[in-house]
């Protein structure tokens, strides 16, 4: 009887080690959860102050109330995007946790704020940089400066009496901030390809991911997705020829729009290039998870019909 109590203080003396053990190993790995969703939070929210503050640290001649104002949206920007990554439960931000799509997406918006900042700082400071970036600029918007295209109908957002320096200046920017909008979709098109994009070795989220999309409401989720994905990529296609002539429309009665401020300049033609591609990624995006979703089931089924029809 000695040696079996013995043997039983030992077993439960092993086991209750054990489970401090791993309640203790359990504490850590969430302490480093935390921790690294702090980081993480905090370099996205810096990111984005840096992005906002690109065209007044860059162009010359800015007064203090536009560096304070520019600050002040600067800093409402890096709250929001702290408080979304920071977040265990999302609200606004698609596809946190699927990488690399909002990567992608910050590259092209920081890209065209800098590249349209560098040019438009070469008109007061010009530099080899500056140069460099007008002249490839100049390039594409003059090649894509034909009737009916989006270079095109992005200048006719100016007012008549607009001088000829004013629409240069437009078809500049929008040739640049359309290239590298080109560019930033290809690369994502081919990191989806390449990387078979969302990775199939974690699970992904559909709620975490889609925080606006509802899958428990309406018709069968694939069909509403593969919808979304069919609307999004035609707004995305329409929306560079559609916008021109919204704000044409809209500024009937008003004064018209000449951009002459480099600002106003850089975040008009930056939106006009950013919204478009946006919509096509995020199209592309919820299209490949429409067929995900659609691959996923079909797997499901024919595991179940091997089950049923396995022999006893």
């Amino acid at each position: 009887m000695g040696k079996i109590e013995a043997i039983r203080h030992k077993v439960r003396d092993i086991i209750g080690t054990t489970a401090r053990r791993s309640t203790g190993f359990s504490r850590i790995e969430g302490g480093r959860a935390v921790v690294s969703r702090l980081t993480s939070a905090l370099v996205r929210a810096i990111l984005v102050m840096v992005l906002v503050a690109t065209p007044s640290a860059l162009l010359p001649g800015m007064t203090a109330d536009t560096k304070q104002m520019v600050a002040l949206v600067a800093l409402f920007a890096g709250i929001l995007t702290f408080a979304e990554y920071n977040a265990t439960y999302p609200s606004l931000v698609e596809f946190r946790d699927a990488p690399p799509f909002n990567r992608v997406r910050f590259l092209m918006l920081f890209f065209t704020v800098f590249s349209l900042s560098v040019i438009e700082r070469g008109r007061t400071a010009a530099t080899t940089m500056t140069e460099f970036f007008d002249a490839v600029g100049t390039l594409i918007g003059q090649s894509m400066d034909f009737p009916y295209s989006p270079v095109r109908l992005a200048t006719l957002m100016l007012s008549d009496e607009a001088s000829p320096a004013q629409v240069d200046a437009v078809r500049t920017a929008a040739g640049m901030a359309y290239l590298i909008s080109l560019i930033s979709l290809a690369v994502f098109v081919v990191l989806i390809r390449a990387g078979r994009w969302p990775k199939r070795d974690s699970a992904f989220n559909v709620w975490i991911n889609l925080p606006t999309f509802d899958p428990t409401a309406g018709p069968d989720v694939v069909r509403r997705l593969t919808r979304d994905a069919r609307v999004n990529v035609a707004l995305g296609f329409l929306l560079p020829f559609l916008s021109p002539a919204v704000v044409k429309v809209s500024s009937s009665g008003f004064e018209p729009m000449t951009l002459s401020s480099p600002q106003t300049l850089i975040w008009t033609m930056t939106a006009w290039a950013f919204l478009p591609a946006s919509l096509f990624m995020r199209g592309i995006a919820m299209g490949r998870v429409a067929d995900m979703i659609r691959e996923t089931r079909r797997h499901k089924r024919s595991v179940e019909a091997k089950a049923r029809y396995a022999p006893v």
